[in-house]
């Protein structure tokens, strides 16, 4: 396996190094998200019990046990209470505002990445094409068979290469965008949720 690594040539060490960081990406973000969707499975029904009751304080408790983006969206709302309507609305979209970067880390990064390892294969084929036909040119027709065989491989190691990087950074890329997405949808859900809830513990009181 580090034979035909090497056989890539130079071009293969920022492949590696971009195969390197897409997984560290990749596996950091599996693992936030995982953490974000454990967290936040049985929240609203908590934090609506707690409100039900006029527990404020308590459904805060609850928010701060939860690290994620709707917990913190929930917090803020609870925090702001005692404000109208509007203002709680406008209170909780800034905090969603400030939630979004968090969910989106690393993520223009991993997409670059999955362009340039591609780049970067590309450019080992044309490195090593070059040096193909160098040696048909300087040796004759069919030139040294060693030489040429290197040239070859190494043109073909980095499309591999480049293309073994890309297509997994680029799957893994969509798929958190997509989850992006969907927790957006969710915290605008729960933002119209944590009025209804709050309106309705004004009622009571």
């Amino acid at each position: 396996m580090f034979s035909i690594i090497l056989s890539g040539g130079p071009v293969m060490i920022p492949i590696c190094l971009c195969a390197v960081l897409a997984t560290v990406i990749i596996i950091e973000r599996l693992m936030f998200f995982a953490s974000v969707k454990k967290g936040e499975r049985d929240l609203l029904p908590r934090i609506k019990a707690s409100i039900d009751k006029g527990h404020y304080d308590e459904a805060a408790a609850i928010c701060d046990t939860v690290e994620s983006p709707v917990a913190r969206l929930m917090k803020t709302g609870i925090s702001y209470r005692d404000y109208g309507e509007p203002e709680i609305k406008e209170a909780v979209t800034n905090q969603a505002n400030r939630e979004i970067p968090r969910l989106e880390r690393y993520l223009s990064s991993l997409g670059t990445i999955a362009n340039i390892s591609t780049l970067l294969g590309l450019f080992g084929t044309v490195t090593g094409n070059i040096q193909a036909f160098g040696v048909l040119g300087n040796m004759g027709t069919m030139g040294n068979p060693a030489v040429l065989a290197a040239a070859i491989a190494e043109a073909l190691v980095t499309t591999a290469a480049g293309l073994i990087v890309s297509i997994p950074a680029i799957v893994f890329y969509n798929y958190f965008i997509a989850e992006v997405n969907r927790m957006v949808t969710e915290m605008e859900s729960s933002v119209s949720d944590l009025v209804i809830l709050l309106a309705a513990g004004k009622k009571k009181a």
